[in-house]
């Protein structure tokens, strides 16, 4: 198993039969989730994609596990583009 590390939040490594792990920095249960198959094959040939850009390999793996923004979050002070009409 190889790991990569980055400066954020998520983590990841990939097994010998191609499946991506991703965790997340400081849980206690290890990995958030498991990619495996075509969908591994797809995220790994991204993450290469992606070299050394931290913030990018960020949001594919925030993307892979389902937790990444969309575009319903609370904005400060309390200002939302739908109820503020």
């Amino acid at each position: 198993m190889t790991a990569r590390e980055q400066p954020a939040a998520f983590r990841y490594s990939t097994t010998k039969d191609g499946r991506v792990r991703i965790s997340w920095v400081g849980s206690p249960g290890g990995a958030v989730t498991t990619v495996a198959g075509t969908a591994a094959a797809r995220l790994i040939d991204a993450l290469e994609a992606a070299g050394t850009d931290a913030e990018r390999v960020q949001r594919l793996l925030a993307r892979a596990t389902g937790n990444f923004k969309r575009g319903n979050e609370r904005r400060p002070g309390g200002q939302h583009p739908i109820h503020d009409k």
